[in-house]
């Protein structure tokens, strides 16, 4: 405020001094013009320096100046060197960005919002075989053309990785991860998985082939057990039961090697050559006399179908999902407690099967790990069940090969919900046979 005070002064300075020259040679309005003539020449020519230094010679140190000109020159120049200082810090900010990038084992992509490639690393060149010269700019989905990749990037659900095989090696295991950020703007990360694929392969084969060669020795086993009780009265008391202790024991054995069997069968075959439509009511009521079978009458259990849509999926594996969670929830909850089983149809046009039970419920902590293999939240009580520990996991796989997921619902004392909540694809309609 002071300086343009200070430059409003020297133009009436000026103007008062070129008035009175003029003034005093008989042309007072002559001499005002020249004053004011000389004020715009002044600042015309300091403007002129500005250009020029900001044009020319922009990193140079700023023309000399007074007054209000040299304050803006100043600032202008003390705003210009804190911009660089800025922007060299970015630079280099960026640059341990890229050069960490580079040093990455992953495979690292920058998408516009149009899907386009803007840059990646050398791992991406190794992985995915991009080449800087020819593959910039062009959309992501023209490089990597495999149809699962390309449903998975247009779904814009990346909560869940996708695992592939390299566009460029079909030997190498690519786990494929897509992170939103900016304006829509995407960050693809692909990561060789190769090893964990092939032990995981190793472990799968090493189940199998250990549970197929159990199978014999149980057998036989079985079979001689089955025999010596025949002729329980013939043996001494204490041999009798050390036979039938015997005789559980073998059979949980061998139920516990079908289990991991069938869930070896489940991981291995991508399945859907069995599937067709199924009617719910007569599969839902098998299910409910086995488990009552199971229960000795003890529970009450009911089924209620609430839908005349039938399932799109293989009778046995489904059968399987929900016999695993009906006797689940025979073996978890008291005698005298109330276990339904329901078929209903959901808002967005899809279905789910409901095994619900008043049971003691679970706390919410386990549920996360429910599905794992021998995961038990009660391990004294669930040995005692006589259960293997690989039903959920079984539920599981069985739901993955339908499209389908298996949702919890359970607190303490307020019983459960476990929920296998199937797509509209796999809901048909009465409709679609009319």
């Amino acid at each position: 405020m002071r300086l343009w005070s200070r430059e409003l002064w020297r133009l009436a300075w000026l103007a008062a001094l070129g008035a009175s020259v003029g003034w005093l040679l008989g042309a007072a309005g002559l001499g005002l013009a020249v004053g004011l003539a000389v004020c715009l020449f002044y600042h015309l020519r300091q403007l002129r320096a500005l250009y020029q230094w900001l044009t020319l010679h922009p990193h140079d140190e700023p023309p000399a100046a007074q007054g209000m000109w040299g304050e803006m020159f100043d600032r202008l120049y003390r705003y210009q060197k804190s911009q660089r200082i800025t922007q060299n810090r970015l630079r280099a900010t960026l640059a341990r960005i890229q050069e960490s990038s580079e040093a990455m084992r992953d495979s690292v992509v920058m998408l516009d919002r149009h899907g386009d490639l803007e840059w990646w690393n050398s791992a991406a060149t190794n992985m995915l075989g991009l080449q800087t010269a020819h593959d910039r700019g062009q959309h992501i989905t023209n490089l990597l053309r495999d149809p699962s990749f390309i449903s998975y990037f247009n779904a814009c659900d990346y909560s869940e990785p996708l695992t592939l095989r390299s566009p460029i090696d079909e030997r190498c295991i690519l786990q494929y991860q897509i992170t939103l950020y900016g304006d829509d703007e995407r960050l693809v990360m692909a990561r060789d998985i190769t090893r964990l694929h092939r032990l995981e392969q190793m472990r799968r084969d090493f189940v199998a082939n250990v549970s197929h060669e159990l199978r014999t020795p149980l057998t036989v086993l079985s079979g001689y057990l089955e025999t010596y009780s025949d002729l329980a009265e013939q043996l001494p008391p204490r041999l009798g039961k050390g036979i039938h202790q015997m005789q559980e024991q073998t059979q949980r054995m061998q139920n516990l090697v079908n289990d991991l069997l069938l869930l070896s069968r489940l991981e291995i075959d991508q399945g859907g050559k069995d599937h067709h439509p199924l009617l719910m009511a007569p599969l839902l009521q098998s299910v409910c006399n086995d488990a009552l079978a199971l229960s000795h009458q003890r529970h009450s259990i009911t089924v209620a179908v609430e839908s005349d849509a039938r399932l799109l999926g293989s009778e046995q594996e489904i059968r399987s999902a929900v016999s695993n969670l009906a006797f689940n929830a025979v073996r978890y909850t008291p005698p005298g407690s109330h276990i339904t089983l329901r078929w209903k149809a959901l808002p967005d046009g899809g279905g789910c099967i409901d095994v619900e039970d008043n049971g003691e419920g679970i706390d919410p902590v386990h549920i996360p790990r429910l599905t794992e293999r021998f995961y038990r939240v009660d391990k004294g009580r669930s040995t005692a069940t006589g259960g293997t520990g690989l039903g959920l996991a079984i539920v599981k796989h069985v739901l993955l090969r339908h499209d389908a997921q298996l949702q919890i619902e359970s607190h303490p004392d307020k019983g459960a919900v476990f929920r296998c909540v199937f797509p509209a694809s796999r809901f048909l309609l009465s409709e679609t046979y009319a």
